[in-house]
């Protein structure tokens, strides 16, 4: 098993990683667990269907165990959600000394470490990971809901107590669940690791690889590129901004389509397509874009930006992003591949990059 450290200016809390992580760290988990008054288990109706028997027969064994299980999809991201949760949290007695286990993907993850990190001001959590794209997403501390106007706009900062990343449970995503939480592993080969970028390409080439070959140790990679970076910038003042790479546009789209069109992997697929080509103008960045996309679209990508986006409320949702201030979007742009730079844009060269994109598509 691997364990992966995140070390950050509050807390120091491991990542536990392995086709059984569950079983491996059942006992310490239990023994961590037993410290608390309650646990609450969150989840939503996908997870619970495929594998709540294993999390009930995990935590058989304690004695005030309380579950909370959400729509599926972004949907559970929003305040209506969110206040079922703290209305259960509070009908079943959660105190101070409570815990919460975020049982699933992302949505998940940010849902539950935000009902954590704001029920009674704070009760600990761990995570439990039941997705590609929770390797992103687990680790870090970032935990929110949505907003109309834009994603994980209601949010805080707050890490876990521990990650515990059992890759037996991804055999039941859909394939295209698996493409959405691979773009991000995508995203930590272009910012941070050239060589994992060229091993990615060469080992994964159709959707069934994905479920054919291992993506424990590609994962774990990931994972140790996002620990590096968030001890060095827990809450996103500098450096932390380069794993926003494809984001800014990503987000945009995401929000364009009610956070239900396209699932966030694919709004950051075209999103680091359209950070790639800003690049290209902007930074000189000297890349075969061209293969890459290839390769995207052989693991069953669209690599064009979708017909009939329109810009200028694409635009209003690239403003609303977090990272804009003062009215200034900002990108993450590659200056070459594992060299990210933090670059305010003009709405011009936004809407030009847009323009080629969007004419390429339907050339």
């Amino acid at each position: 098993m691997a364990e992966i450290t995140v070390t950050t200016k509050d807390k120091v809390y491991p990542v536990y990683i392995s086709q059984n992580a569950l079983y491996e760290q059942a006992e310490h988990l239990l023994a961590e667990l037993g410290r608390f008054s309650k646990v609450f288990v969150m989840t939503d109706e996908n997870v619970a269907k495929s594998h709540m028997e294993k999390i009930d027969e995990l935590l058989a064994p304690l004695p005030n165990v309380s579950y909370y299980v959400t729509p599926a999809g972004e949907v559970a991201k929003t305040f209506a959600v969110y206040e079922d949760a703290m209305t259960k949290a509070i009908q079943v007695g959660l105190d101070r000394k409570s815990v919460l286990l975020a049982f699933g993907g992302g949505v998940i993850g940010d849902l539950g470490g935000f009902v954590a990190a704001t029920y009674m001001r704070g009760i600990a959590f761990y995570q439990i990971p039941t997705t590609v794209l929770a390797h992103d997403s687990a680790v870090g501390g970032k935990v929110a809901i949505n907003h109309p106007l834009g994603k994980n706009m209601v949010g805080n900062f707050y890490q876990p107590e521990a990650v515990i990343y059992d890759t037996s449970l991804l055999g039941t995503l859909s394939e295209r669940e698996m493409r959405s939480g691979f773009a991000e592993l995508v995203k930590h080969a272009l910012i941070q690791d050239p060589a994992l970028l060229v091993e990615l390409m060469a080992t994964y080439q159709v959707p069934m690889d994905l479920y054919r070959v291992d993506l424990t140790p590609y994962l774990a990679r990931g994972i140790e590129i996002k620990a590096a970076i968030v001890s060095q910038d827990e809450t996103e003042q500098g450096v932390r901004a380069f794993l926003n790479f494809g984001h800014t546009m990503g987000h945009a789209i995401e929000a364009y389509g009610e956070f239900g069109k396209w699932l966030h992997g694919e709004s950051i697929t075209f999103g680091m397509i359209y950070a790639l080509d800003m690049s290209e103008r902007l930074l000189g960045l000297t890349f075969d874009k061209e293969a890459l996309l290839t390769w995207l679209a052989g693991l069953g990508y669209d690599v064009q930006l979708p017909v009939g986006l329109d810009f200028d409320v694409l635009l209003e949702n690239m403003k609303h992003d977090k990272k804009t201030a003062f009215n200034e979007i900002t990108m993450i742009l590659l200056e070459e591949i594992g060299k990210p730079q933090i670059q305010k844009v003009s709405d011009d060269v936004i809407a030009e990059t847009f323009r080629r994109l969007s004419q390429e598509g339907q050339a």
